[in-house]
């Protein structure tokens, strides 16, 4: 008796007061119900030939008939459960002719498999045990009247078998379900991650925009309003106007900085030189006065790794300019065997980080951003100050292992 398997398609919904229609599973050979669907129409053949062939020509013009109308009913329940429609009336039709066929005619009993199988797959519920019962019990009687009445076994036997049947299509069904519940959940996770996943990805992608804006244009914008401030005090004295080109100059740089963002957010023209000239020209950007420092044998590295010291160097600098009244600055620029470091020293007035103002409109993103920016490539970030005694900014990022020996060489 051929049963639902594992992995089935699910049943089609039904609408409101009708009886489902649940799917045969499909194998790699085709659709089960098909080939019960053959299976139904040889036996059938071969249950009449046997029958015309042991019986008399007048005996076999009724069931002649009752096998053209079983097969027809079966023919249209079969088409109307292949098109998800419950087909109640024609199903208790054709088993209620099948149950006089194979009462008058047991040489049928053979085609009741296909018929068992056709009445779990079309109806559901209460509708297809009835239906299922009916059939085997038909069976049953038939069998057990071409016995003469003499085999219990052959009585039994069927309605055993039956039942059988009965329990290992209801696991197997059950198990289908769990099946597809699970499938249904995983689905939904899934697609619960890749929301989540997409949520991340915007979140990191505007922390990303808002350091770079941070450690370029508001950088820049601040700096030049300093020097704008301290030109309007001056003036008209010749220092106002150096003052005014310094701050022309860095709006020219913060302008060219906006573009770079609007354009894939690339470094600011420093790409292609070394990175110690890099990283003194971003330093000195803000404080001219800033020094270079290199130790170790300088080596190639990553874009990531070169925009995010470049960054940090800038936003130092800047910070330095901003509220340090420091009068020497140096960046100390170092190759270990498997790492860069960075070092932003200045002997400004100092403060205490573990009292610093948490990011606000009126600032405060700079640490934060430095900070990011380091972790995500693996590496890490300090700050050491405290009142009076200058600010060291310290990074490292890790780097392959070259075996280089450091040494020392001042810009």
């Amino acid at each position: 008796m051929p049963t639902r398997a594992a992995g089935t398609a699910p049943a089609t919904a039904a609408a409101p007061g009708t009886t489902p229609r649940r799917s045969a599973p499909r194998t790699g050979l085709g659709s089960i119900e098909t080939a019960v669907h053959l299976g139904f129409a040889v036996l059938l053949v071969a249950s009449l030939v046997r029958y015309v062939m042991r019986h008399s020509p007048a005996d076999n013009l009724m069931i002649l008939g009752l096998a053209a109308a079983a097969s027809l009913l079966y023919a249209a329940v079969a088409v109307l459960a292949a098109r998800g429609r419950p087909g109640l009336p024609w199903m208790f039709t054709l088993v209620a002719v099948w149950a006089v066929l194979v009462v008058a005619a047991p040489s049928f009993a053979w085609c009741s498999f296909a018929l068992f199988f056709l009445c779990r797959s079309a109806l559901a519920g209460t509708a297809a045990y009835l239906a299922a019962g009916t059939t085997t019990a038909a069976t049953a009687a038939g069998l057990f009247r071409m016995s003469d009445g003499t085999d219990l076994a052959i009585l039994l036997g069927p309605l055993a078998v039956g039942a059988m049947l009965t329990l290992i299509y209801d696991r197997i069904q059950h198990d289908a379900e769990e099946q597809r519940r699970l499938h249904a959940e995983v689905s939904a996770a899934q697609e619960q991650l890749a929301a989540s996943e997409r949520r991340a990805g915007t979140i990191a992608e505007r922390e990303r925009v808002s350091r770079e804006i941070h450690d370029t244009v508001t950088q820049g914008l601040a700096s030049s309003l300093l020097l704008l401030e301290a030109a309007g005090r001056a003036w008209p004295r010749d220092a106002a106007r150096d003052e005014l080109r310094h701050a022309a100059g860095l709006l020219r740089t913060s302008l060219s900085e906006t573009r770079s963002l609007v354009h894939e957010l690339a470094s600011p023209g420093l790409d292609g030189s070394p990175l110690p000239e890099a990283l003194l020209v971003a330093a000195r950007q803000y404080v001219p006065q800033a020094r270079l420092m290199v130790t170790g044998g300088p080596r190639p590295v990553s874009g990531e790794v070169r925009h995010a010291l470049l960054r940090v160097v800038q936003s130092a600098a800047s910070n330095i300019k901003l509220h340090a009244s420091a009068t020497a600055a140096t960046v100390t620029l170092g190759f270990l065997p498997e790492a860069v470091t960075l070092d932003v020293y200045d002997d400004g007035t100092g403060f205490d980080p573990a009292a610093a103002a948490p990011p606000s409109d009126a600032g405060g993103y700079g640490l934060r951003a430095m900070r990011q920016r380091v972790e995500q490539l693996g590496g890490t970030l300090s700050v050491e100050s405290s009142p009076g005694e200058g600010t060291i900014v310290a990074a490292q990022l890790p780097l392959p292992s070259t075996g280089q020996v450091t040494s020392g060489e001042p810009a």
